[in-house]
C-alpha cells in the first residue's frame, strides 16, 4: 500500500472525521471569545453611564449620626520651657437613636442604559446622656462644653435638597457645611452648640436627600431602631446587619432592624482615637431584578458544549441516515450556535431577557434546522434534530434562570447526554468510512 493510499484510507474513516469535526469546534471558541469581550465591553459602558448619571443625581448614601464632639485641650512644654496648648476632641454618640426613612424611586435613562435613583426622607430622633468626661486627667477649665460640634455625616453633599434643620432640647438650630474634625467622619455638615454634662439633651431632624443604588446608615446609638419602606419591589438589604423584620412584594418593601451598642466594635465616647463607623452602617440596595450582562456572560460559557452537542447530533445523523456531511456543514451550523449569543445580547438590550431568549433561540433553532433540512432532505431526521436543538436550549434557559440548582441541573443534564452519545455509539465502526 503507498503513502497516499494509506493517508487517503485514513483520512475516510469515521475517527478522522470525528478529529476534524472536534477541531471546528475548538475553532468556534474563537468567535466565542470575541462575543465574552463584547459583553463585557457593554458591560463597562453601562457602568460609565451609571457613574456619569450618578455624580450628577448623587451617589450611593451613607449617613453617620448625630456626633457630639466637644473640645479640651492638652498641654506640652517646648524645650524653651512655653506651655503650649494642644487641641483635641471627645466624642459622644446618642443613647437612643430612631431613624424612619421613606424612599422615593427615580429611574434615570441614558440611552438604552438606566440607572436606579431615589429621593428619601428621613426622620431621625434621640437623645444623648450623661455627658462625663472619662480621663480622668483632663482638667474641667479645660473642657470646652460651650463650643461642643454636633455633626452629622453625609457621604456625598451633592444629593442634600433642602437645608438640614434640628431641634435641640426644643430649640430650632441649622447645619452649616463643614466639619470641626475628620476624627469621626469624611464629610458632612455640623452646627456649634453649648451642652451641660450629666444632662439629657433630646434632637430631633429631618433630611431631604438624594442618592443612587443604595442607601446605609451607620447604627450609632448606644439602641438603635431603623425603618425605611419604598415602593421598590427588588431589595437586596446589605451591610453589616440583616432587618429584623422585612417584607418585600412586588408594590414595594418594609423593613426594620434593632442594633445594640454590644452589636458594634466601637464605644459610646472616646478621644482622639480614631474609629471606622461605617464599617456597621446597614441599609437597603435598590437592584435592577435582571442583570442581562451576567445572564448573556452565564450563557456564553456553555458555547462549546453547545457547539459540540449540535456537531455530535449532525455526526449521528449523518451515520445513521448513511449520508456524508462536509466539514463546511458543521462549520456553518457552529456560526449559527455563536450568532445566537450575539443576538441574544442586543436583544435583551432592549428587551426582557426571557422574551430575548425566545426570540434568539427560535431564530438560530429554525435557521440550522432548515439548514440541515436543505442538506439531508429527509423529515424525520430534520424533527429529530429540530426536538434535540430544542431542548438544549430550554435546558440553558433552566440553568440561566435556576442559579442557585444551576450546577446541579448541569451536571445531570452532562450525564443523561453522556449516557445518550454511549449508547448510539456503542457499535460504530470508527475504522469504517462515514456516510
Amino acid at each position: 500500500m503507498t503513502a497516499k493510499n494509506f493517508l487517503q484510507q485514513i483520512t475516510q474513516t469515521v475517527s478522522f472525521k470525528l478529529a476534524v469535526i472536534a477541531f471546528l469546534a475548538l475553532l468556534l471558541l474563537i468567535p466565542a471569545q470575541m462575543i465574552k469581550s463584547l459583553i463585557f465591553e457593554r458591560q463597562m459602558r453601562k457602568d460609565d453611564v451609571v457613574q456619569e448619571l450618578t455624580q450628577k443625581m448623587g451617589k450611593q448614601q451613607t449617613i453617620t449620626g448625630p456626633i457630639l464632639s466637644v473640645p479640651y485641650h492638652t498641654y506640652q512644654t517646648t524645650l524653651d520651657g512655653e506651655k503650649r496648648a494642644l487641641d483635641h476632641y471627645m466624642h459622644f454618640l446618642p443613647e437612643q437613636l430612631d431613624v424612619r426613612g421613606q424612599l422615593t424611586p427615580n429611574i434615570r435613562y441614558r440611552g438604552i442604559y438606566k440607572v436606579i435613583g431615589y429621593n428619601s426622607q428621613l426622620e431621625i430622633r434621640g437623645n444623648f446622656t450623661e455627658l462625663s468626661n472619662d480621663a480622668g486627667d483632663i482638667q474641667p477649665e479645660d473642657i470646652f462644653w460651650e463650643k461642643a460640634q454636633l455633626t452629622m455625616g453625609i457621604s456625598d453633599m451633592r444629593g442634600i435638597n433642602k437645608n438640614i434643620a434640628i431641634d435641640w432640647n426644643q430649640n430650632p438650630h441649622e447645619f452649616s457645611p463643614g466639619l470641626p474634625t475628620t476624627d469621626v467622619v469624611q464629610k458632612g455638615v455640623s452646627i456649634p452648640l453649648s451642652v451641660q454634662p450629666g444632662q439629657t439633651h433630646e434632637f430631633a431632624l429631618t433630611m431631604d436627600l438624594n442618592g443612587s443604588e443604595s442607601l446605609h446608615i451607620v447604627p450609632v446609638g448606644s439602641k438603635t431602631s431603623i425603618n425605611l419602606q419604598s415602593e421598590w419591589g427588588a431589595p437586596s438589604f446589605t451591610g453589616s446587619y440583616l432587618p429584623d423584620k422585612r417584607q418585600v412584594t412586588d408594590d414595594g418593601f418594609t423593613a426594620s432592624w434593632k442594633v445594640l451598642e454590644l452589636n458594634r466594635t466601637y464605644p459610646q465616647s472616646w478621644d482622639d482615637n480614631k474609629y471606622s463607623l461605617e464599617d456597621s452602617a446597614l441599609g437597603v440596595e435598590l437592584i435592577q431584578p435582571v442583570d442581562i450582562y451576567q445572564k448573556n456572560m452565564r450563557s456564553v460559557k456553555y458555547a462549546l458544549l453547545f457547539i459540540g452537542l449540535t456537531f455530535v447530533v449532525f455526526f449521528f445523523t449523518e451515520y445513521l441516515n448513511k449520508q456524508r456531511l462536509h466539514p463546511i456543514h458543521y462549520l456553518l451550523a457552529g456560526f449559527g450556535i455563536v450568532l445566537f449569543y450575539s443576538l441574544l445580547l442586543s436583544l435583551s438590550e432592549h428587551l426582557a431577557f426571557g422574551l430575548s431568549y425566545l426570540i434568539a433561540s427560535l431564530a438560530i433553532v429554525t435557521l440550522i434546522t432548515s439548514y440541515f433540512h436543505a442538506i439531508i432532505g429527509k423529515i424525520r431526521a430534520t424533527l429529530s434534530v429540530l426536538g434535540i436543538l430544542a431542548g438544549l436550549y430550554g435546558f440553558l434557559y433552566v440553568l440561566l434562570s435556576a442559579y442557585d440548582y444551576s450546577l446541579l441541573l448541569g451536571n445531570v443534564g452532562l450525564f443523561i447526554i453522556l449516557a445518550i452519545v454511549m449508547y448510539f455509539s456503542r457499535k460504530i465502526d470508527w475504522e469504517k468510512k462515514p456516510g
